[in-house]
């Protein structure tokens, strides 16, 4: 997901955890594949969707959003309770996530300074699990935050206990299957416990990262009908509301 407080260049995300495997299939001329266009839609925002229309959102297919919350353990999304509390109020399903700064601070700092400022769950049916956007490094050269494999595998586990901690979820973890291979070194210690948020902007959702035998969410493109990125639930409308009850 984009930094929303300095200027960047979009980039691909991942966030999973549902119950079957996507079967997609592409037509040149849809907006997303065929085979997907009976999943629930959704998208993902942060400070720089600046004010959205949340009942033109809906109106046109949305189902459920992410809001941006935090960033490492200094930033707060200056829109977050009016895009959270707006898409809410408009019928959304709406969760809060984090953006990851592994270099910046540990995982449980990082994690309760999410947790005090957006990413706390409740389990009324309308609230996502919270999720960690855990990425590329976009502040420098450094892929994987100079961190080696089994640094950054702790990191993830110290962010998610301590979210499990305060909230009673475990979060979904968003992230591509490059960064997720390379920098985790494919670790398998998340796949049954922890929903997966792939980001493939692509035609299909592409090979997973190591660890998980299915996805939740699809981050399928940067841009598309609502605004921000454009995800999809892989399950009905009642599974994503039973997702989100816990």
């Amino acid at each position: 997901m984009a930094r929303d407080h300095t200027p960047s260049r979009r980039r691909a995300r991942v966030i999973a955890a549902s119950a079957a495997t996507l079967a997609l299939g592409v037509s040149a001329a849809a907006e997303i594949p065929v085979s997907a266009a009976g999943k629930p839609r959704g998208h993902d925002v942060s400070s720089h969707q600046k004010h959205v229309n949340w009942k033109k959102a809906k109106a046109k297919g949305a189902r459920f959003v992410y809001v941006k919350a935090t960033e490492s353990h200094t930033y707060r999304n200056p829109r977050f309770r009016h895009q959270y509390n707006g898409s809410r109020n408009a019928g959304l399903i709406r969760g809060a996530y984090h953006f990851a700064v592994p270099s910046k601070s540990s995982g449980k700092k990082q994690a309760r300074y999410f947790m005090k400022h957006g990413g706390r769950w409740r389990a009324d049916g309308r609230t996502l699990p919270p999720a960690l956007d855990i990425e590329r490094n976009p502040y420098g050269k450094r892929k994987c935050y100079g961190i080696g494999k089994a640094g950054m595998v702790n990191w993830i586990k110290s962010f998610s206990d301590e979210v499990k901690r305060q909230s009673g979820r475990r979060p979904v973890i968003y992230t591509t299957t490059n960064w997720w291979n390379d920098c985790t070194g494919g670790s398998r210690a998340f796949g049954s416990t922890h929903a997966l948020w792939l980001a493939h902007w692509s035609p299909t959702s592409g090979k997973l990262p190591r660890g998980w035998s299915y996805l939740t969410f699809w981050q399928h493109d940067n841009g598309g009908r609502l605004p921000g990125d454009q995800d999809l639930f892989n399950g009905s409308m009642t599974q994503l509301k039973r997702f989100a009850r816990g």
